[in-house]
């Protein structure tokens, strides 16, 4: 197996962080167009395809950055680094709007904050030494877990997330990849998929009654009330989307992704190939519509025909980017996208620190003397929705700006040949 680059897999990366950036920054949650939304509990929005899309890339980059499939301590090691930094960005991420110090308030807490930020991003996504990156790895990971169960101030904070999940995934994928045989990884990616839907269907939730996969009373959720307690997302306490049981079939969804992956870069007769990847993801959609009917498609708890499913799509989709792109060669390394694909780290952190940083800013609002409003919600309500008659669309061209704004900083990073990475 040779390492070669897949434009086609750059640019499936860029469509997914682009995306996501558009769902995450609406101008009005309660004026969002309905596809921009996750679905509330069971089935599958376009909001809804981003995270798993993501899993699966991080499981189809793993034989890219480890074609020799290298059987060493150093390699694991490296693996659990790697794993670190990209859960420790995402823990700074919660930690964010809880840093305090010295009772400070306002705009010097805001610095103080964007100080530390600066700090963080270029401990973890600074290009420097293997040995500081190790160590520091390690560092910031204890200190940060110290911070939520060693202190009140973080009592609260959460520990699970979106990348927390990616870091974990690429730590047990590279493992299976680097360390087992195709046979294992496949029987290993259906066990713990069939286990998922087992243990969820047939073991009891305590204080709850019969197994079941409705919102807060499945096992999955009571899973979370119980290890992370207070240490959950806000909006769905006292579980949390990416908890820690339903991180298992994610870990299955890398492994799924890595057997693509290695699919791809391992078959020589690409016609070939591409037949056999339309194969598999219509096999894939056509086996989660199945087992929809008995453990349906349902993000929040991850379930194993979500799995299925969003795979299923994710591997239609990039068979026919790599058609376009890789085998056809009728787009180039110029496509905007790529540039969104090679650097998709650094717009995912700023993605989320700077609308913290914004709602920091507050300033007085025009038409209430005394009454204080943040500068993105200023932004938002004086200079865009008064333009706009669907208050849907208004809130789409607030968050089609910070892609603009991603994009020039993205285009800069690619003229430069810079990639950030973790």
């Amino acid at each position: 197996m040779k390492n070669s680059r897949l434009i086609s897999l750059d640019i499936l990366r860029g469509i997914t962080i682009l995306v996501m950036v558009i769902v995450n920054n609406p101008g009005n949650w309660s004026a969002t167009y309905p596809q921009l939304l996750h679905a509330e509990w069971d089935g599958c929005k376009l909001a809804d395809y981003v995270f798993p899309f993501f899993i699966f890339i991080v499981g189809m980059s793993i034989p890219l950055a480890n074609p020799t499939k290298e059987k060493s301590f150093k390699s694991i090691l490296k693996f659990l680094v790697r794993a670190l930094r990209i859960i420790s960005l995402g823990l700074f991420l919660n930690y964010f709007n809880t840093i305090t110090v010295f009772n400070l308030e306002g705009l010097p807490l805001l610095v103080f904050r964007v100080a530390i930020t600066l700090l963080i991003g270029f401990a973890l996504m600074g290009n420097y030494n293997y040995e500081i990156k190790k160590y520091s790895a390690f560092l910031l990971f204890g200190c940060f877990m110290f911070l939520a169960f060693g202190t009140t101030q973080f009592e609260e904070v959460r520990i699970m997330g979106v990348l927390q999940r990616i870091g974990i995934v690429y730590f047990f994928a590279s493992l299976a990849y680097t360390f087992s045989s195709t046979r294992v990884q496949i029987i290993s990616a259906v066990f713990i998929l069939l286990g998922y839907w087992a243990i969820m269907s047939w073991i009891p939730v305590p204080g709850f009654g019969n197994p079941n996969f409705e919102m807060g009373t499945n096992l999955a959720n009571w899973v979370d009330q119980i290890i992370l307690k207070n240490h959950v997302y806000v909006g769905t306490k006292p579980w949390d989307p990416e908890g820690i049981l339903s991180t298992l079939p994610a870990i299955a969804q890398g492994i799924i992704g890595f057997l693509i992956g290695y699919l791809v870069l391992d078959t020589y007769n690409k016609i070939e190939m591409m037949k056999k990847l339309n194969q598999i993801g219509v096999v894939l959609l056509v086996l989660s519509i199945i087992i929809a009917n008995y453990f349906p498609i349902n993000k929040s708890i991850w379930s194993s025909s979500f799995v299925l499913y969003t795979s299923g799509v994710a591997i239609l989709l990039f068979t026919l980017l790599y058609y376009v792109v890789d085998y056809k060669k009728i787009a180039t390394k110029s496509n905007l996208l790529v540039m969104w694909g090679v650097n998709p780290m650094i717009v995912f952190f700023l993605s989320g620190i700077i609308p913290r940083t914004l709602a920091m800013i507050q300033i007085e609002k025009p038409d209430t003397i005394g009454e204080k409003i943040s500068i993105q919600k200023y932004c938002y309500t004086y200079a865009i929705e008064p333009y706009f008659t669907n208050p849907m669309t208004a809130s789409l061209v607030h968050a089609i700006l910070f892609i603009v704004m991603f994009q020039i900083l993205l285009y800069l990073l690619y003229r430069n040949n810079t990639i950030i990475k973790v």
